[in-house]
């Protein structure tokens, strides 16, 4: 064992280290107090806290193997403490424990759990990456697996630990949406539980997966078949569209006109309403509603596909207003009601602005689309500055494809086969 010194002072120990650095010297100081403590000094004045003990022979030879194990900085770690490490390391080496390699134990096992520590956001990535290749078409592909969890799942758990992610926060995620968009729900809710399975194989997570329907979600839960169907809905069914717009187009008057035009540029009712001819360029098929009369107070470019210019030409010019849908009196634009009246003699009931969200729903069910075309073609605000950062521009070909597929699907003649040849055009 180390001989035994008397223990120094904090002031003495300084002094020691003075004396050493203005030799511009390196050594170790014995510290006592503890059997093999020493402070190691650098010739560049670093200062170490060391254990210099004896356990054992030397691998390769018949001598005794005297270590050197690191027990901090001396302007981290106090005498004191230090003093304490050093007795901690000796009462291991008395149990036959070799403190170094205890050390790296648990310095190899924290970068470990540390490595095991990953997101729900990152760990779904993960399995679309792996998985996506095997799927088929028909509800599975990567878009649509990407979207639903973009727009419900990682909004709530995406920066969650996947091993932290339980039966509450789950619910937080389907509960909202789940007797309103019920199918949608339950889609999401399935994806969830796929990921965390993929989490637990992986070793990321353990215990019951709490995305589960049987045993955890019916338990507080209605059975999807079992909600009861609202009666009065805020959008149409992404299916009714096209009957619907074709009873739409054989309606006569102003107010059924504006409410197309809203149902083919995705537009919101008040810029539809308050649209002027001066804000259409018929000749590059583009409608610019000016960043007043924007909801995000940022101009705003709408691509006009050939259903939407064709209505437009088909449109006379009144005298004394420059608005493309002008009341049958005044000069001021329609009022919303104007757009609700056609609905409500229509016996639709659904809003004007509704329509916005079937076109979402469509262009997340039905193509191919990335979601952040189907988001700047409904002129939504950026939230994240990263986002925002990366798309400088406004897809402006990428949405003029988007909103010309939207037509024909609005028409009834567009299959999801035929989505995705509109979405290579500018992929």
């Amino acid at each position: 064992m180390p001989k035994k010194i008397e223990p120094l002072t904090p002031v003495e120990l300084n002094r020691k280290i003075e004396k050493l650095k203005q030799a511009g010297t390196q050594g170790l100081i014995a510290v006592g107090g503890v059997p093999g403590l020493h402070l190691q000094v650098s010739a560049a004045g670093a200062t170490t806290w060391i254990l210099r003990f004896t356990a054992g022979v030397k691998p390769g030879t018949d001598r005794p193997w005297r270590r050197d194990l690191g027990l901090g900085s001396y302007d981290k770690v106090s005498m004191k403490d230090a003093r304490e490490k050093a007795k901690q390391a000796h009462a291991l080496i008395a149990d036959g424990i070799d403190p170094i390699t205890e050390k790296r134990e648990a310095r190899s096992a924290m970068i470990a759990a540390r490595l095991a520590e990953i997101t729900f956001e990152e760990a779904a990535k993960q399995f679309i990456a792996a998985k996506s290749v095997t799927w088929k078409e028909g509800g599975k592909s990567e878009h649509q697996w990407s979207t639903s969890l973009e727009d419900y799942a990682y909004p709530v758990i995406g920066s969650l630990r996947v091993a932290d992610i339980e039966l509450t926060q789950v619910l937080k995620v389907v509960e909202p949406i789940w007797t309103t968009k019920t199918e949608t729900a339950r889609r999401v809710r399935s994806r969830m539980e796929q990921v965390l399975d993929w989490a637990t194989v992986r070793g990321y997570r353990k215990g019951d997966n709490p995305a589960r329907w049987r045993g955890a979600l019916d338990k507080v839960l209605p059975a999807p078949d079992k909600v009861r169907k609202v009666k009065h809905h805020a959008a149409l069914s992404i299916a009714e569209l096209p009957d619907f717009l074709t009873r739409l187009r054989q309606r006569n008057g102003i107010g059924a006109r504006a409410l197309e035009f809203a149902v083919l540029t995705a537009a919101r009712s008040g810029e539809v309403r308050g649209a002027t001819w001066d804000e259409i360029d018929l000749g590059a098929r583009v409608w610019t509603i000016p960043a007043d009369r924007m909801k995000a107070s940022k101009e705003h470019r709408v691509p006009l596909s050939d259903a939407a210019l064709k209505l437009l030409e088909s449109l006379p010019r009144m005298e004394g207003t420059d608005l493309v849908f002008p009341p049958p009196r005044g000069t001021k634009p329609l009022s919303d009601n104007t757009l609700t009246k056609v609905l409500k003699d229509m016996e639709v009931p659904v809003t004007a602005h509704g329509f916005r969200s079937t076109f979402r729903d469509w262009c997340a069910e039905h193509t191919e689309f990335p979601r952040e075309v189907a988001e700047m073609a409904l002129a939504h605000t950026i939230g994240n500055a990263v986002e925002a950062a990366y798309r400088r521009g406004d897809l402006f070909e990428k949405r003029r494809a988007l909103m010309g597929a939207w037509a024909e699907y609005c028409d009834g003649n567009l299959s999801k086969r035929a989505s995705r040849d509109w979405f290579s055009r500018v992929d």
